[in-house]
This record gives C-alpha cells, structure tokens and sequence, in this order.
C-alpha cells in the first residue's frame, strides 16, 4: 500500500510532506540526499515519495556534483539536501558550477532554529544567504507550523522556488528549511484536526509544472561577403534539434560553421554545411589567418575554448552578434558585439542574404588538409600520446554516447583534435567556472539511469573527487573512465611556467603516485590498464551495461606537450598550403 500523500505523524512530517508533494507534481524526480540530522523531515519526505528517486550520498561535495550531472542529463532540476552547518557548505563549489552553466538546482539545507542560532548550539552556522550571489533566488521557510494558512504558503514558495531553477533563466536556488525538534516522525498531538479537514487532492489540485518559454529573436545578416558563425561549448537538451537550427541558419546564409569540440555538432557534421572542426590549427597560420579575416560573426551561445580562436577573433574585431537566451553579459572579448536575446532553435534569419561561396571554401580547404594530416599521423602514432585517446573515441564509441569531458588538458585536446564526424557522441561538462571540481561525481550523474557513458579525464582531475567513488553502488547504469595519468598537471606543461623549474615540478605540476589498480580495488571499481591503441579501441567500442570501469592510459606528459605542438603546427602548415 501506498504511503499517503500528507504525512500528518507530527508537524515536521507534514511539512516535508508537503515540500514532497508539491516537487513531485510539478516534475521533479530525483532527489539527491547527504545524511545528517536536522534534515530528517526532509529525508524521509523524500524517500516516501512514489514519484521521487531519493539516492543518499555520504560527501556533500561529491552529492552537489551528482546532482549537478543529473540535472545537466535530464534537463530538469534536481533537488540537492543536507544537514545543518558546514555541510551545506560544501555545496558550494556545484552551486557555483551550476550558477555560471545554467544547471537548474534545488538546494535545501536544513536548518536549525532562530533561537538555536548564535548561542553555541552546536553543528549551527550562519546559512543565510550562503551561497551569495551565486543563486537565482535565495528564501528562507518559516519554521513549521500545522496550519491551513502556513502550508499554503508552504506550497507556493516551493512552486515559485522550482520555477525560479528554469526562468528566467536556468541556475541553482536555495531554500534553507529550519526544523524544531521532534526531528523524527514521533507523534507531536499537533496535527490531528489537520487529519480531518485537509485533502491532499484538494490541497495540491493546482500545482502544475511550469510552462516553458522558449524566447524567439531575429538575426538581420549584413550585407557581405566574409561573414563567419563560431560556436562554442553546448549541451542542448535535444542535440539532433540544435544541429538542425544550426543548420537552418548556415544554409540560408551561406557562412562556414566553427564548432567548439564541446558542441554536438563536431558529431553531426552531415547535417551542418559548411562545418569547420580544426580552425584552431588552422588559424595558426599566420598567413592563413590573415586571409581568413571575417567581417562579421554570428556567435550562437559561449564562445570557444580555443585561445587560438579567441586572440584572432579579437584582432579581427569584426562586427559580432551575439546570440543567448538569457539576460548575462557572455561577452567575454569585449567586441563591437550586438546582443540577440533569444534560443538558437528559434532564431530566425531575415532578410535571406546568402553570400557567395569563396570564402566558404576557403575554410573548408583548410580544415580538411588539416584534418587529413592529423589523420595520418594519428594513424601512425603508436607512442601512447594522450591527444589520441579522444581521436580514438570519435571514432570508436558506439553512437549518441554521453561523453564527459574534464576540464584542463582532456577538454583542449577533445578542441583540437576531435574531428567532424558522425558518431554523435554527446558531450557533458563543467566549463561554467572551469575547475575540476567534482569531475567523477558530475559524470557519474551524467550516466544515472541511462545508456552507458564515458568519462575522459586526467589523474589530478580524478583524484580530487575520489569519494565519487562511494557512487558506485547506487549507479543505475555504467560508467568507463579514460583515464590519462601522466603523473600530474599535464596542463601546465602547456604554459609559459613550465620553463621556471624550480618551482614548477613540485608546485604547479604536482606530480602524483598513485597506484590506481589499488585505488580502484578499494571501491570494488573494475581497473583495466591499456596495453596499446588497439586494446583502448576494442575497449571503447563496447562498453559495458553496468558497474564503473577505469581504462588507465599511463603517458609522458613533458613528451606530450612536445608532440602537441608539434602536431598542431604541423597541421598549421597543411591548412596553409591549402588552395
């Protein structure tokens, strides 16, 4: 038999009831919750609902990165719960991620009392207002109360609450819930005349999920015959909806396509005319670049990761339209840019001005002797380079797999070399702040309850979210890891500090030994080293139906940053040569 709807055992019951209730009718449907005590009324609230799945995670951090993947996977908000003091704090790092991505979160922490507030009571901070600016909406509950009128306030909060995680735009909101003790659903002789008189047809008939609203704009092209698209990083509830806007607009104005690697259309290149995927060693053409030189963007949403990209698309300084469908400066380049508020789905191109074909060609040349030549040394490369494991996967991974990309070498490397192609992986992400926060626990996420997925990840990356781990028993589905250990930052080998050693071994590189075979063991995760390419290919290939999987890919990385460069510039000079 059912659990009633309303949880009349006490009044903390019939408030979380409450809580519960009102969530579960306007869509939400998971629930991820770190164990303590003060939130107990919310915790079991959540664990009896028939329409919720409530899965428990014991760090706090990794629990806010979970939900964070969940939600980025569903595209619906996620409900994150803690206990009182320091853990709502560790939040924090997801409620930012989640802030500067767009990710709709529902954060409740619990609460003690006012009057348990400022006077030593004991696991009490100060909670309000925690997260500062870094919420859509940040509300503090009344303290429960067993009245008509306090949980009709109740209900609509929590509805207002949920809707404010999608619009105006997407983003984390906080509630803290304070809680009077009894804490646990012992009878209190308090809501006995609710019993009788309150409904829970009744009382949530009303309580609907909100109706989204998508906003429309224009795009007015000017006349030319230089005009360029650049997209950046995506993750588009519907990937094959977005590759065929983006194509709709690319037809009609005749203009090649400059998709981020992050973007879904890097594995829809047969719908996208036009689709250039290797213009960061393109552009590394000095000369090439010159003649490439635009006089006019369409930017559909963030802009690049590419440095590359970025410092060329700055000295061009050509007029820019922006396109987001929010109301924050994404602006980063600071250009003669025009904001065009609206989604790139709806966008509508008026008048028609499809501009002659020349320079269209002329990047497509470039990008395919690109393409051919990094193809060819792929192809011959035997030494274990990390850059391969991506180009690898574009290839190897069965069709629409959620690919997780890490933030710092993995996410350059899938820039550079991922190749246009129809394999259609679907990439996830956490490039609003750019850490590696959480990594395995966003992924783990990302993977809950759905086909196999792939996390591409470097060592640091993985081992500062080790208790991600602690997932393992509770995910629904698979994930594998690609793991890229090479002992430490490979990233910084990129950059102009790896030529002042010391200090840069011991304090940017941070080299680590970790034994991950061991590690692995310790959390009953499956550890496969990787012999050679064509283990790592038949391994990608088929991946398995559940369980977590790590496929360590051991490389050199002072050796790495060497063949990078070597390989982009060769790369550089075909595109060049291009006529």
């Amino acid at each position: 038999m059912a659990a009633p709807e309303l949880d009349f055992r006490n009044t903390n019951t019939l408030w979380g009831s409450v809580i519960a209730g009102t969530l579960g009718r306007l869509g939400l449907r998971h629930a991820v919750i770190a164990p303590g005590s003060r939130s107990t009324p919310l915790t079991i609230a959540l664990a009896r609902h028939p329409r919720i799945e409530a899965i428990p995670v014991l760090d706090e951090r990794s629990a806010g990165f979970f939900a964070l993947g969940l939600a980025r996977q569903q595209g619906r908000a996620v409900a994150l719960v803690c206990t009182s003091g320091t853990a709502a704090a560790n939040f924090f790092p997801a409620v930012i991620e989640a802030q500067e991505s767009g990710v709709p979160l529902l954060v409740l922490t619990a609460d003690r009392p006012p009057e348990l507030r400022a006077c030593a009571a004991g696991q009490a901070i100060d909670q309000q207002k925690l997260y500062g600016g870094h919420v859509n909406l940040y509300h503090e509950l009344a303290v429960p109360e067993a009245s008509p009128g306090r949980l009709r306030y109740l209900r609509q909060t929590v509805v207002h609450a949920f809707e404010r995680t999608r619009y105006p735009v997407a983003g984390p909101v906080h509630l803290n819930v304070p809680f009077r003790d009894p804490l646990p659903p012992v009878p209190d002789g308090l809501t006995g005349r609710l019993r009788r008189s309150l409904d829970a047809r009744a009382f949530f008939a009303q309580v609907a999920p909100p109706t989204p609203a998508r906003p429309r704009a224009v795009f007015s092209p000017p006349p030319t015959r230089r005009g360029l698209i650049v997209v950046g990083p995506a993750q588009p509830a519907d990937p094959a909806a977005y590759a065929a806007a983006v194509a709709r607009i690319a037809g009609k104005l005749g203009w090649p396509v400059l998709a981020d690697g992050l973007n879904p259309l890097r594995g829809r290149s047969d719908r996208v005319p036009g689709l250039v995927a290797h213009y960061d060693a393109v552009l590394r053409s000095r000369k090439l670049g010159a003649r490439l030189r635009p006089d006019a963007v369409l930017a559909l949403g963030e802009w690049p990761t590419s440095k590359v990209l970025r410092e060329w698309l700055a000295v061009a300084d050509a007029r820019t339209w922006l396109v987001q469908p929010d109301d924050r400066n994404h602006d980063a380049l600071h250009g003669r840019t025009q904001l065009v508020r609206g989604a790139v789905e709806t966008l509508t191109v008026r008048p028609q001005r499809r501009q002659p074909p020349a320079y269209l060609r002329a990047w497509v040349r470039a990008d395919r002797a690109a393409a051919w030549t990094l193809a060819a040394r792929f192809s011959s490369l035997d030494e274990r380079f990390e850059g391969k494991a991506g180009w690898l996967l574009a290839r190897h991974l069965p069709p629409t797999t959620r690919l997780f990309i890490a933030s710092s070498m993995p996410v350059r490397d899938v820039e550079f070399f991922w190749p246009a192609g129809h394999g259609r992986a679907r990439p996830f992400f956490n490039r609003g702040a750019n850490g590696i926060d959480g990594t395995l626990s966003t992924a783990l996420g990302v993977a809950h309850g759905g086909r196999p997925a792939v996390l591409l990840c470097g060592d640091l990356a993985l081992l500062h979210d080790t208790n991600g781990f602690l997932l393992r028993p509770k995910l629904r589905g698979s994930l594998t890891i690609v793991l890229i250990n090479n002992h430490g930052g490979g990233i910084f080998e990129m950059l102009p500090v790896a030529k002042f050693d010391p200090p840069f071994e011991e304090f940017f590189a941070t080299p680590q030994e970790v034994d991950f075979d061991r590690l692995c063991g310790a959390y009953g995760a499956e550890h496969v080293l990787v012999r050679d390419w064509d283990h790592f290919a038949g391994l990608v290939a088929k991946l398995p139906a559940a369980g977590v999987r790590v496929l360590e890919v051991r490389t050199d990385r002072k050796r790495d940053a060497t063949a990078r460069r070597a390989l982009l510039a060769a790369a550089a000079e075909a595109a060049g040569r291009a006529r």
